[in-house]
């Protein structure tokens, strides 16, 4: 999960904004920033929420209180998906001044703040497409996060996400170009394709386009986009043409993040899963055998109700099986209202002691494949102080840096590993030539 704490600071000015959870709330904190600041609102902090688990919801309200405590004159907007589903509970809040929807925290006229209407927030159910918002860049990140579709139409018994999000509505294939041309003109070196289900993209727009065509035409029509990455997958709905363009794309990053949840075809059934434990294992073979350097992460969900010691071992296996190096491992939180709150439950205890043993498989994995960087050569993303990450996204700190080269893309000699980061110098350098002998003669 996500948690970029902006704005919790006395003296505000312009809107700050606090988001949590997934890449669509980083991409929707930049339109909302936009937003706000045509509206003129100043000593504003904007709470965008996460409810995939209950513990984002008791961070997001945590962090509500704080903001109050340090910036008491401030005003407090809470949005997002918690906002969305329990917007009554926010309402509550004696800290919060305003409630907004997902459809409306969108919109720049609900940022004209209607003293006398402290909730606004309509049926996302009803919400029929997604409008194409330009934003021009990202203040705090280097990469750029996309937006090409909203919603889901699955209903997977353990999420409440559809709930929030409403279902499936993907942006045109024109907007998202234009989009992404912007950002590359404003010196973006990457974007990142995001939304709630992305593999289900195009299934409502005419023509029916697939994620592949509409990826493999933007990259067409923005030839100067340097580095492009595809959000979470479902290895099951990934079409052809995704498969072709990972095959033949250089500009698509060699890293893909899988949305498993588990690895135990009685648990898939039961969340409700599209996938079952081969389909996973096919997609890993297939997307390896077009690309060899790829590297895998993935969604799990650990101690999933009516889930054994043995369904766990299927899902433990499988992470070692296919090297998944990324890892997201969340303990199963209970969300009122889906159908998996209501099936037997597996211990709390047991639910944390199984999410750290998939957290130390992920761990050893990950340290596997940074030790094999050493001694090779990377293209590196510099987003601030000479961190980066790699075209595998592993992190990266590089030294002997001539100058601030924050938001370029800098070619790079890995030297060795330290405190969970890559360490590398600039290809060229003396330091990189010291190191590579270095290497060499070991």
């Amino acid at each position: 999960m996500i948690v970029h704490k902006a704005g919790m600071t006395k003296n505000l000015t312009d809107p700050k904004i606090v988001t949590f959870g997934c890449r669509l709330n980083t991409y929707e904190s930049e339109v909302m920033r936009q937003h706000a600041r045509e509206a003129g609102l100043s000593d504003t902090i904007i709470f965008n929420t996460c409810a995939v688990t209950t513990e984002a919801e008791r961070q997001a309200r945590q962090s509500i209180r704080k903001a109050r405590r340090t910036n008491p004159d401030a005003k407090i907007i809470v949005t997002g998906c918690a906002a969305q589903i329990n917007p009554d509970l926010y309402a509550n809040m004696a800290e919060v001044d305003h409630v907004m929807g997902n459809e409306e925290k969108l919109k720049r006229e609900s940022f004209d703040l209607d003293p006398n209407a402290k909730v606004s927030v309509n049926d996302i159910m009803e919400a029929t497409e997604t409008a194409a918002h330009l934003v021009h860049g990202f203040e705090e990140h280097t990469r750029a996060f996309v937006q090409i579709q909203q919603g889901c139409n699955h209903r997977c018994t353990f999420c409440i996400i559809p709930f929030g999000r409403g279902n499936n509505r993907s942006v045109p294939i024109g907007a998202i170009t234009e989009q992404v041309r912007t950002l590359v003109n404003n010196g973006v070196q990457e974007v990142v394709l995001t939304g709630v289900d992305i593999t289900d993209y195009g299934l409502d727009l005419p023509g029916k386009p697939t994620l592949g065509q509409m990826t493999r035409r933007l990259l067409a029509q923005v030839p100067e986009l340097k580095r492009l990455r595809l959000s979470s997958l479902d290895p099951v709905e990934i079409d052809e043409d995704t498969y072709r363009l990972f095959g033949e794309e250089p500009r698509i990053m060699p890293h893909l993040h899988i949305s498993l949840q588990a690895g135990d075809d009685m648990v898939l059934k039961r969340m409700k899963r599209r996938h079952l434990r081969q389909d996973v294992i096919d997609m890993v073979v297939k997307a390896r055998a077009l690309r060899p350097d790829v590297v895998f992460g993935a969604d799990i969900i650990a101690g999933f109700p009516t889930e054994t010691d043995e369904m766990f071992e299927n899902t433990y296996r499988l992470v070692e099986e296919l090297g998944l190096t990324y890892l997201h491992v969340f303990p199963y939180s209970e969300r009122p209202g889906t159908p998996a709150a209501k099936m037997p439950q597996v211990p709390g205890n047991l639910r944390k002691e199984r999410a750290a043993r998939l957290r130390g498989a992920g761990q050893k994995a990950e340290n596997l494949f940074m030790q094999g960087r050493v001694g090779t050569t990377a293209q590196v993303l510099i987003e601030k102080n000479g961190f980066g990450r790699t075209e595998h996204y592993a992190p990266v700190q590089v030294d002997a840096l001539e100058g601030d080269l924050s938001g370029q893309v800098v070619p790079v000699y890995i030297a060795d590993v330290r405190d969970g980061k890559l360490h590398a110098y600039p290809l060229g350098t003396k330091a990189a030539d010291t190191a590579r002998f270095q290497i060499s003669s070991q």
